[in-house]
């Protein structure tokens, strides 16, 4: 009698064939989790590398922009809104109606033979000037050079500037933003630890403000900021240091250096450890101070803008 073929596994075949899967499995599974833990700790130094990076690209634009002056808004043709005589403290208008002047600042009025330039005396409200020239109404009125004091000089020597910037405080003003509006801006860095981390905070608003803004929340350019590394002296390194020199009775900051250290959100899913970066611009120069320090040293002072009034208001 003929037996039947058998078909299927017998339970040991069964049970090696489990044991291979298993093993299988759990080789996957264990690359798997590396994988995401190392994905982690990449995505985790990409957002913290983009984070500050982000912060540091706008501190060095702005710094390049510190210290320009304008009038009014890009590309608006400034004029006399009216005729002036020759004289002391002859008063003046101004068209657009939205330019701005303010005492102490020195503007180029008329062309040609005509041409002179004049302080702006008054007030912000009612501004006046010493004319030797007669002009007629509607010639150009243009602001040439620089503010001396586009990064305001730090409180400590050369400069020992009243209310001015420090390692922590980055002050600056001027037209910043290439748009005809001239604002003044303060970066503020408040260095935290490891487990109580600062921030950097930014805050803007018009040249010509009543008030400073308190700073809040809203401000926060850059979070989860650390003390910085000592240096191979051992020193501590601050946020904002600055190259000043001096030329004729005014100091210019020609040189800004900024380091910031910052920690990641969360913790390295391979060490459980926080990472941190320290990213360091060590010679970001403020192209429109600089430029009004070398007219400066060639004794061209009509181009070396005062601080308005305005802005030694919101320094402290």
């Amino acid at each position: 009698m003929k037996r039947k073929q058998q078909i299927g596994f017998t339970l040991i075949e069964t049970m090696a064939s489990l044991a291979v899967l298993v093993g299988v499995s759990a080789i996957v599974m264990t690359g798997m989790n590396r994988m995401m833990t190392t994905q982690g700790t990449i995505s985790n130094r990409t957002e913290m590398h983009t984070s500050v990076r982000s912060a540091t690209e706008l501190l060095e634009q702005e710094i390049g922009q510190a210290g320009r002056i304008s009038l009014a808004p890009a590309g608006a043709n400034v004029t006399l809104a009216a005729g002036v005589a020759v004289g002391a403290a002859v008063p003046f208008t101004l068209l657009p109606v939205n330019a701005k002047v303010f005492p102490g600042e020195q503007l180029v009025v008329d062309s040609g033979n005509n041409q002179e330039t004049v302080t702006v005396t008054g007030t912000v409200a009612a501004p006046t000037a010493a004319f030797t020239i007669i002009h007629a109404a509607n010639v150009p009125v243009t602001v040439l050079g620089g503010f001396a004091s586009g990064v305001v000089p730090p409180t400590a020597a050369p400069a020992n500037y009243a209310n001015g910037s420090t390692g922590t405080v980055l002050k600056l003003y001027g037209d910043i933003n290439g748009d005809g509006n001239m604002v003044y801006v303060e970066y503020t860095c408040q260095q935290g630890t490891a487990a109580n981390p600062g921030f950097l905070y930014r805050n803007q608003m018009a040249f010509d403000a009543a008030a400073k803004p308190a700073v809040d929340n809203s401000k926060i350019l850059l979070n989860n900021v650390l003390a910085n590394p000592n240096d191979p002296n051992n020193n501590p390194v601050p946020c904002f240091s600055y190259q000043v020199l001096p030329a004729g009775p005014d100091y210019y900051v020609v040189d800004v250096a900024v380091t910031l250290t910052e920690q990641t959100q969360s913790p390295d899913p391979q060490t459980q450890q926080f990472q941190n970066e320290t990213k360091a611009l060590l010679n970001v120069s403020p192209r429109n101070v600089f430029y009004t320090y070398q007219l400066a040293g060639l004794s061209l002072t009509s181009r070396v803008q005062p601080m308005p009034a305005s802005v030694t208001n919101l320094l402290p």
